[in-house]
């Protein structure tokens, strides 16, 4: 077990992503806070856990409110005496509209939770690594933050921002035994998006987006992204820190 016993914070719990990360960990003897919007996932996810000999506590909490990310990390304290790992999944895609057509609605949306929220949960956990004497934080972040049309200009300029943030904590506390990483999936499967979702698409920033689509091989599972963040929440990776890694399949290669 490559996490035993290191107590885990991992928001965007209830996406695909977030549930297969927060099992993945768990069955890596890691002690999990999954925090999401929505209880009946976390519940499932908790029972799962349990039935299989892990541990993963439910935290409702919205990661646009600060309030309940400061509550998120003083709750991981409570239940397990410190935070060795903060993991940063909570996200959102924008409609692939680019800077002359976003609404702003969507693009203040996207920045509060794409890149404001991991930024507050890190100065929170911050302060705890800065206590006991280290911690790890990972970001997930996207191929879109290391390249200019993956997406919209908001979830582009979001990505980016969470990738510059990464780098900047991982050089400033580096002399405190704190690592700083993100992860950048390229194309991964995952739950069909809703009708909503599709209906309010920028078909035309999409289809510009999307041209190099046909370059991808085969989208990537969950599981392979969760396998790289155990990696990197793990001491195996202890000399990796500030950096963007790419998890694409091979997919940015061309």
């Amino acid at each position: 077990m490559r996490l035993k016993n290191k107590a885990v914070v991992v928001t965007g719990a209830s996406s695909t992503l977030g549930r297969v990360i927060c099992d993945v960990f768990s069955r890596e003897g890691a002690r999990v806070l999954a925090v999401a919007m929505g209880r009946k996932r976390l519940d499932e996810l908790a029972a799962y856990a349990a039935q299989h000999g892990g541990e993963i506590v439910p935290f409702v909490g919205d990661m646009t409110n600060k309030e309940h990310i400061v509550a998120m990390v003083d709750e991981a304290v409570r239940l397990f005496g410190r935070v060795d790992v903060l993991l940063n999944n909570a996200g959102i895609m924008d409609d692939y509209s680019p800077v002359g057509e976003f609404d702003d609605e969507t693009f203040e949306k996207i920045m509060i939770l794409n890149l404001g929220a991991p930024a507050y949960a890190m100065r929170r956990v911050i302060k705890e690594f800065e206590h006991q004497g280290g911690g790890v934080i990972i970001n997930i972040a996207s191929v879109a933050g290391l390249f200019g049309c993956r997406a919209g200009a908001a979830y582009t300029a979001s990505k980016h921002g969470l990738i510059g943030l990464t780098k900047n904590t991982a050089y400033m506390y580096a002399n405190k035994n704190i690592r700083c990483n993100a992860i950048c999936p390229g194309s991964i499967s995952k739950e069909f998006e809703s009708q909503e979702f599709l209906d309010r698409l920028n078909e035309s920033g999409k289809a510009i987006a999307e041209k190099g689509m046909s370059l991808v091989e085969r989208p990537g599972e969950s599981e392979e992204i969760a396998d790289v963040a155990v990696y990197l929440a793990s001491d195996s990776s202890s000399y990796i820190n500030g950096q963007a890694l790419v998890v694409d399949g091979g997919w940015t290669c061309y």
